[in-house]
């Protein structure tokens, strides 16, 4: 897409976007999204955590840049860029997609949708969630992630799984820096173009597998303090970590960063 160099928004037949650090970012409803991905393709919820890595993290940097979709979630980021520009952009969490996603008859359905859990017991938790809102998730269309590790991903079972099934979505619920790879792993190497849509631990809010995070606290942009007071040895260095985003939005705004050795 043509992006004005200045980082204002562009706006293509599929929506607005914004180009920051690189990365073109859509300016658009939860709805406006999953529309655009009812063509196929691999969405991203880029997370200060992770993407105050863009510089140095070559395949996370890999992933975001070959994203068909990339949603503002980051709310340190929405309100960096607000502040440096005079064209704001509208955050759209991971949350918020989700809640909507999960809206869809084509999602409800069993059988259209895989789901890429972290762990035995997220997976207990988020599928007893689902069932209660009238989701059934069959077995064979639940998937245990292993550990993929730093750098590139290779998972031939689950490749095999996704073949054999055809999916039209894929959730993957796995972390941040983690779950992208993943995703660009399964958009090179599938057979067929399935939505697949790396939502990480937005489910786990609503079904209780991390702290709950209200409608208004993420509307809010206070997710982070709901999870820093939950678990604050295992999240608060982990934002304050993020606070380097900063510097590199300071520095390149829409450019993206230059990769480091």
């Amino acid at each position: 897409m043509a992006t004005l160099p200045d980082g204002r928004a562009t706006t293509t037949e599929s929506g607005s976007y914004h180009r920051i650090l690189g990365i073109d970012f859509f300016d658009g409803s939860a709805r406006a999204a999953i529309a655009i991905m009812r063509k196929g393709g691999l969405l991203v919820v880029p997370a200060a955590p992770a993407l105050k890595d863009l510089d140095r993290n070559a395949d996370y940097r890999e992933s975001l840049l070959n994203a068909d979709l990339a949603i503002t979630d980051s709310a340190f980021m929405v309100l960096i860029w607000n502040r440096l520009q005079s064209q704001p952009i509208r955050r759209l969490s991971g949350l918020e997609y989700l809640r909507e996603l999960l809206h869809e008859p084509d999602v409800r359905q069993p059988g259209n949708t895989l789901w890429i859990m972290a762990s035995p017991a997220s997976a207990k938790r988020n599928l007893d969630w689902l069932a209660e809102q009238g989701i059934q998730i069959p077995a064979e269309n639940i998937y245990m992630a292993p550990f993929y590790g730093g750098g590139s991903i290779s998972d031939p079972a689950l490749l095999e799984q996704l073949e054999r099934l055809r999916p039209q979505h894929i959730v993957v619920t796995i972390g941040g820096g983690t779950q992208e790879r993943l995703g660009l792993y399964l958009k090179r190497n599938l057979k067929y173009q399935p939505a697949i849509h790396c939502i990480g631990a937005a489910i786990a809010f609503l079904s209780g597998d991390q702290v709950h995070i209200p409608v208004w606290a993420d509307k809010f942009y206070l997710g982070w303090l709901f999870r820093s007071l939950s678990e604050p040895k295992r999240y608060v260095p982990r934002y304050w970590e993020a606070r380097k985003l900063l510097a590199l939005m300071l520095r390149n705004r829409s450019q993206l960063p230059v990769l480091k050795s």
